[in-house]
């Protein structure tokens, strides 16, 4: 075969030109992103009911909605929480779940539930992933100087109208969705005074144009040759249609809605309010569909962008524009792989070359990289990957391996030539010789990702990528190394001359090479030497791991410089105050917008140059989305924003960066407490000792609490009817309740459908929305006999306090902590010091009352099944790669030998994490930023790696040595002498260049780094310790072990 391969050259050319040229057009077709699309596992139930105060949302809907929906199959954790206007019930699944049909389940069990309250909307059901977050940040703002004079929140409905669906219609574009601003409302203002004169109440008034707006279908009616559809029409479509209602008709006068009140198009409540670098907005943000663009979607959003200002918005007096976009880090960090690759590869030629000697032996050497490259690009495309930081990796990292085979072949080949072998012959004996070995190193490689198909948790899902862009290089690499090398070296010469060589063809005239072997044979020619080294490297590798191990993380945040920080109020504060306050935030920091950092740089200010500022401002909370010019300032910013926040009475601040794994709260590094107990303030008092507790043992942790204020201190007016005097004047809960909701906050009555759009009818007292509070005794109540009464009459007032949010998980009142410890404690030390010296103190000290529960969640939940997952996954890539050695080598004991180098390998892995994290805490002290690898999950994955690669070089070494053996009177020291000898070249380059090419994505900084830093550290430190272990350790083992099974053999036979 290897024959017809080699004088076959031209065929072996074309079928390489072809793969190149589909190879590129393939990654020309593949979507860009920053990291591979994650599993879909929660579903989040909306329901919207404006008005609603928590309590009436729990008991109404969460109550009713969670009865039917705990039901649906896999279900693991409902989160349901209650605020004012609106419920949302969080649904998580377990990975793996087949996410479409548990959404058509989740709908049905939303079905069953009876009946909703007047003005409730119907739940929304959203499923996405923390892949699919708003990924684009735009803005609507007035003209400068507002010519037209607009109120920018009364422009949300324009902007819903004309401006969202065509930012939706971008190709990739799954959902934008608008913030702030008010919704357009048909108003009806109420003549009181005018309704009581007739004998009308606010009931009769709603009553009469429901029963009228209404369109009935009445079926079919045939006539002739014709079918007509039969269609009674009564809904309002203009508002004469509603001031000419008919409310009530006595004998022959009649009393039409515009006599009692006054119709007008107006705008609901104003509940959030947005502000750009102090102008104030409406903001839209973008999200994007699964396996779409990121790269082109931004271009092509630019584009509508530009059309919209020119074709709707300018003309109207407003401008949409940019505010913040993930696209540009996809950009950086996907340009720094490509970067870092292609060091990578410069590195790894260099190194081949300076061993090599020969440009055209080089030339044949790295001719494999760009189709090994290109073949992990076909791998990706047909499995249905994109392009993004991990999967670039992947190649990334399979660029030094790629060139593996390659070396080994090339190798072998030149050794024949220095035999005396020409050209054609020394390449057919060299590929002949050292194909099994190449198959065996290329297998291991590929088949110890087999197990990662059986990890569902999100670090499989990651992990994936990088196996399929390695799997497919390294397959191409022997490919690549078995045809296109013997089928060049055939035809080149490598012009090298005067090259002394032994009995083997080995190069014997280099100074390293001579000295290294001098060290080998000075080792392994003493039994108590070789016994010492074997004891120091178990030693050495056992302190390592048991040691040296660092307590782990669960998933890399990311390192955008952009920060996501709220300030949440004590209860009872409203929108004009939290705006008042928002003022003074904004006067602090928007001064530092664009500024030229001298004032940061001389220490006279605490905040950093910022890029812009983001401020949304609710009753409830501020939150301020930032970023910095200089991205090693966001930590800076961060602290600033917060201690700022906090100086406000009552305020509680956190902020974290942006994440772009998990949502913008730290939820990768987040040891959520879930506290419960039978009532809210036993609940409340332990969850408040817990966040002191917490800020106690961390030092400067980021807490935040759900709901965000712990305290029944949210004002609450309850409105106690007599019922006997209601029930003598005939009045009811719903009569009473609707009165005192319409002259107040506005009442629900219908639905408007303007132009398609379906809008909703309030109805509103005289005086509008909130009469002052001393007012609501004297509202007038009508009766049904035409009285009209104060409400003082009826009913009586009362001032009392409750909780402004109602949080619910699995169906109990829960009130849940995220502490996020300091970046200088791993995530796995962080829960174990929460268990001691948190939960068992406070059990200890008695700040945990008996009938209050707290559970661990988060993060750390993810954290321990994850690593069983890939604990139970790395002995089952073990047990794959010990057999598959045992069926190429024929025998159970060689495998044995070459399986040592793992744990070692292993162990070298972790010395670089240590001595990387160690190099890293000293740059400040010449200047440069601290560097900090965590040990994640993310990183573990460089021992998958390794498990498949420090194999590489002892399957070379105990299989010559096995060749070497059948040759008559040569001892086992020989043997495994000349084997080493013999391959020391082929893993000193193999080595070499893997380093060099993995160097550039450990070492150089950037955008992404931080997701794949760790992986590229473990693999490149590993390697370099199975190197020199291949070299010292395993020689001696392979003796100690050979020499015993010679000695065991002759005792048998005497």
């Amino acid at each position: 075969m290897f024959a017809g391969i080699i004088r076959h050259g031209t065929l072996v050319t074309v079928i390489a030109l072809i793969v190149a040229i589909l190879g590129t057009a393939a990654a020309l077709r593949i979507p860009v992103q920053m990291i591979p699309d994650l599993e879909v596992r929660t579903v989040t139930v909306e329901t919207s009911w404006p008005g609603a105060t928590p309590q009436d949302i729990e008991k109404d809907i969460l109550i009713e909605q969670e009865r039917f929906l705990r039901n649906v199959p896999n279900l693991s954790r409902m989160t349901s929480t209650a605020s004012s206007g609106a419920a949302e019930i969080e649904l998580e699944f377990p990975f793996g779940v087949n996410i479409t049909e548990t959404l058509i389940q989740i709908n049905n069990a939303l079905s069953q539930v009876p009946d909703y309250p007047r003005n409730v909307d119907e739940p929304r059901i959203v499923a996405a992933s923390f892949s699919s977050n708003a990924f684009m940040y735009f803005r609507v703002a007035t003209l400068e100087g507002n010519p037209r004079e607009l109120d920018i929140e009364l422009m949300r409905d324009f902007i819903e109208d004309r401006v969202r669906p065509r930012m939706e219609s971008v190709p990739g574009v799954s959902e934008v969705t608008v913030g702030g601003g008010a919704d357009r409302q048909m108003q009806i203002i109420v003549d009181e005074s005018a309704l009581a004169q007739r004998g009308l109440s606010l009931v009769d008034l709603r009553n009469a144009i429901v029963a009228r707006n209404q369109d009935i279908s009445g079926g079919e009616i045939d006539s002739g040759k014709r079918r007509y559809l039969l269609r009674t029409v009564g809904r309002f479509d203009d508002v004469e249609s509603l001031e000419q209602l008919v409310v009530r008709r006595q004998g022959d006068s009649v009393v039409r809605l515009g006599e009692v009140a006054r119709v007008q198009q107006g705008h609901s409540r104003i509940r959030e309010l947005s502000f750009i670098n102090g102008q104030r907005v409406i903001g839209l943000q973008v999200r994007r569909e699964s396996g779409s663009n990121v790269i082109d979607i931004k271009r092509a959003m630019m584009d509508e962008v530009a059309a919209i200002n020119q074709e709707v918005l300018e003309p109207a007096g407003m401008t949409l524009g940019l505010t913040a976009d993930d696209a540009r880090y996809v950009e950086a960090s996907v340009a720094n792989v490509w970067t870092n690759l292609g060091i990578g590869a410069a590195f790894a030629t260099l190194v081949m070359f300076l061993f090599l000697r020969s440009s055209r032996a080089t030339f044949a050497g790295v001719v494999g990289i760009p189709l090994c490259a290109i073949a992990a690009f076909i791998g990706l495309l047909i499995t249905g990957r994109t392009i993004n930081v991990i999967s670039l990796a992947g190649i990334a990292f399979a660029i030094g391996m790629t060139v593996d085979n390659s070396i080994v072949v090339l190798e072998n080949i030149e050794r024949h030539r220095r035999l005396g072998l020409d050209r054609f012959e020394s390449a057919l004996k060299g590929v002949r010789e050292v194909w099994p070995a190449v198959l065996a190193s290329t297998t291991t490689t590929i088949l110890v990702f087999l197990p990662i198909l059986f990890i569902e948790e999100e670090a499989g899902q990651l992990y994936s990528d990088v196996a399929i862009a390695i799997s497919a290089a390294i397959l191409a690499s022997m490919l690549v190394a078995i045809t296109i090398i013997p089928t060049l070296c055939a035809r080149l010469d490598f012009g090298r001359r005067g090259v002394t060589t032994d009995e083997y063809g080995n190069e014997t005239s280099g100074r390293w090479s001579g000295a290294a072997m001098g060290a080998v044979r000075w080792l392994v020619n003493g039994t108590v030497r070789r016994l010492l080294v074997m004891a120091a490297t178990v030693g050495f590798s056992l302190w390592v791991i048991f040691v040296l191990t660092p307590p782990a993380e669960y998933l890399p945040e990311g390192e955008e410089p952009k920060t996501f920080a709220a300030m949440s109020a004590p209860p009872g504060y409203n929108l004009q105050e939290m705006e008042a306050i928002a003022r003074q935030v904004e006067d602090y920091f928007l001064p530092h917008v664009n500024a030229d950092g001298q004032a940061y740089a001389a220490g006279e200010t605490g905040v950093p140059p910022m890029a812009y500022l983001n401020m949304q401002v609710t009753p409830t909370r501020i939150r301020i989305i930032a970023e910095t010019l200089n991205p090693r300032h966001i930590e800076a910013l961060m602290d600033e924003i917060t201690r700022f926040y906090e100086q406000f009475p009552g305020m509680r601040a956190f902020a974290a960066k942006g994440s772009i794994i998990s949502s913008n709260d730290g939820g990768t590094r987040s040891i959520n407490l879930d506290i419960s107990g039978p009532d809210l303030v036993s609940v409340y008092g332990a969850a408040n000792a817990a966040y002191q507790r917490a800020e106690e043992i961390f030092d400067n942790p980021r807490i935040q609490s759900q709901p965000s204020t712990l305290s029944l201190a949210q004002p609450l007016i309850q409105i106690m009817p007599d019922w006997d005097r209601a029930a003598e004047l005939g009045l009811g809960a719903e009569g009473i309740g609707f009165t005192v909701a319409s002259l107040t906050e506005g009442s629900y009555v219908d639905d408007f459908f303007l132009d398609d759009e379906k809008i909703d009818i309030y109805v509103y007292g005289s005086e509008g929305r909130n009469p002052s509070l001393d007012s609501l005794p004297d509202v007038m109540v009508h009766t049904p006999q035409g009285a009209t009464l104060p409400l003082s009459s009826l009913a009586t007032i009362e001032e009392t306090v409750d909780t402004s949010t109602v949080r619910r998980v699995d169906g109990r009142r829960t009130v849940t902590l995220n502490v996020i410890p300091p970046e200088d404690v791993p995530l796995e030390a962080g829960v174990e010091r929460v268990r001691t010296e948190l939960l068992q103190f406070m059990r200890d000290s008695g700040a945990l009352p008996a009938n209050v529960n707290v559970d661990i969640s988060g993060a750390s939940d993810q954290l321990n099944a994850t690593r069983e997952a890939l604990t139970g996954n790395f002995i089952i890539a073990i047990a794959i790669v010990y057999l598959l050695l045992v069926a190429i080598f024929a025998h159970w004991g060689f495998p044995l030998l070459i399986m040592t180098a793992i744990p070692l390998g292993v162990a070298g892995g972790i010395v670089g994490l240590a001595l990387m994290n160690l190099v890293g805490g000293l740059l400040p002290m010449i200047g440069l930023q601290p560097l900090r690898q965590p040990f994640d999950m993310i990183t573990m994955l460089g021992f998958l790696i390794l498990m498949g690669t420090v194999v590489n070089n002892p399957i070379l070494v105990v299989d010559q040595a096995r060749q070497n053996l059948r040759q008559k009177g040569v001892t086992v020291v020989q043997a495994v002498t000349a084997a080493v000898q013999t391959r020391l070249r082929p893993i000193a380059m193999t080595t070499l260049t893997t380093i060099c090419g993995l160097s550039p994505l450990v070492f150089l900084p950037g955008e992404g780094t931080e997701l794949y830093r760790g992986v590229g550290a473990i693999v490149l430190f590993g390697l370099l310790g199975a190197a020199i272990v291949t070299v010292t350790f395993l020689p001696s083992l392979t003796i100690f072990v050979l020499g015993w099974r010679e000695r065991w053999s002759r005792s048998r036979e005497v």
